[in-house]
């Protein structure tokens, strides 16, 4: 049977790390956190910083399991060393049919929307969100080699953007004076959802999520026990630091009272004023990349979901979902199970724009705290069995991963439909259950 080539470097894994997690959230999350901290920009940047926080522990807990075992499908490894081959599936299962595609879905259609906002043509939103899908899963099986280095590419594009307004924004603001004026001065009769640092540091949490998807290709890595792990904290302290910059580079243009009355349009007429009218279509456009970089990245591990569940000779048909594709390199049978699984989600995230529901089904938002709860019992094992690492890795880092956890947990329980979602979570993991023992019986 073919196996999956060691293809990728530390580049292109950091890219998957930093690609992933910035997408569209960064470029519109500046009033959201200003509003919450209740117009302290000092506030605002001590929330990015928590958030950020948390992304970089939970990331370092992850690069010391990643430097010891390394398999097929790097989260999904780690449990089945901590608890066996039922849990392995479990992780897997969750991964593949729940967490992965609803999150492809979602950028699908986040990329659609920004492009038809730039074409002026709302209406084939839908549409292009199914183009995006498609075209997406077919370069990735086509070429996991072309869609390795489209994620290189366009992580660097969208970092050009936000260090822009960090670097040149911060100099205008430090020679005009408006970055002190930003600092001292709170902003004044605010409209919105206020609640301090910790309602700031929620709104921050989820723009900072997506860096464990880097961990689907560790078969693909070169030397990943070493590569892998430097990947996983470089690229999250490089979004902590580019993130806090551009939020200093956007404080240093206007006053904090302007960047809560501009809303989700701040970034562009930030850019606006610092470089031209025509850099507003340009902007456009590199949101536009950013949200695509982010899709591919969720689709090369979506592709791969049901190869890591079948390469264990597990779940549904592992005979088929195990094959690696001769030609190309690519999990050809695993990512068309992907494509399926996206579709159906984004048949889901469709409804809750044609009052399908009863509330608003997050899908963007509540896979992504199920996954944090799950990390609390990997931080248990590691806590127990890493015997040979010193203290502050054993025990101080799993600790603030498991407080930066619960964090998360504890916003998701107060969203819309949660309760909802619960159920439909709990309805496929038994439906997995059922065909994996079917298997196993057979």
């Amino acid at each position: 049977m073919e196996k999956l080539e060691k293809k990728y470097g530390f580049w292109t894994t950091s890219a998957m790390v930093v690609g992933i997690v910035i997408g569209s959230g960064v470029f519109f999350k500046a009033d959201d956190v200003l509003i919450a901290s209740g117009g302290s920009l000092p506030i605002a940047l001590l929330a990015w910083f928590i958030g950020g926080a948390i992304m970089v522990v939970t990331a370092y807990v992850f690069s010391k399991i990643a430097s010891k075992i390394e398999r097929v499908n790097g989260i999904v490894d780690y449990f089945e060393e901590a608890y066996g081959n039922r849990a392995a599936f479990n992780i897997a299962w969750f991964m593949t049919t729940i967490y992965y595609p609803s999150l492809v879905s979602v950028l699908s259609w986040v990329s659609a929307n920004y492009t038809c906002a730039l074409t002026g043509n709302p209406d084939q939103v839908w549409f292009l969100a199914f183009f995006y899908l498609v075209l997406f899963f077919l370069v990735n099986l086509a070429s996991p080699i072309i869609a390795g280095r489209l994620q290189v590419s366009t992580t660097l594009i969208k970092l050009v953007p936000l260090l822009a307004v960090g670097i040149i924004g911060t100099i205008v603001g430090l020679v005009n004076g408006q970055t002190v004026s930003s600092f001292a001065n709170t902003a004044q009769n605010i409209a919105g959802k206020q609640g301090g640092l910790a309602l700031a540091s929620l709104s921050t949490a989820f723009a900072y999520e997506g860096w464990i998807i880097a961990t689907t290709i560790n078969a693909e890595i070169k030397d990943a026990k070493k590569t892998l792990p430097r990947a996983l904290v470089f690229g999250t302290i490089l979004i902590v630091v580019v993130y806090m910059l551009y939020y200093v580079g956007i404080a240093s243009v206007m006053p904090n009272s302007d960047v809560i009355s501009n809303g989700d349009n701040t970034s562009l007429v930030v850019i606006t004023t610092l470089f031209g009218p025509l850099s507003g279509t340009l902007l456009t456009v590199f949101v536009i990349v950013s949200c695509l970089g982010t899709l591919n990245g969720l689709v090369m591990a979506s592709s791969r979901g049901m190869y890591s569940i079948a390469v264990r000779n597990m779940g549904l048909k592992p005979e088929i979902f195990s094959r690696v594709n001769s030609r190309t390199n690519s999990t050809l049978y695993s990512g068309i199970s992907g494509f399926v699984f996206s579709f159906i989600w984004l048949v889901v995230w469709y409804g809750n724009f044609n009052n399908w529901f009863s509330g608003f089904l997050d899908i963007s938002e509540l896979p992504i705290a199920f996954l944090y709860f799950v990390y609390l019992s990997l931080y248990f094992w590691f806590m127990k069995n890493f015997k040979d690492a010193n203290t502050i890795d054993r025990f101080v880092t799993p600790i603030l991963a498991t407080a930066g956890s619960l964090y998360i947990i504890w916003a998701a329980i107060h969203k819309d439909m949660f309760i909802t979602f619960s159920v439909i979570i709990i309805i496929i993991m038994l439906t997995g259950n059922i065909i994996n023992r079917k298997k196993s019986l057979a």
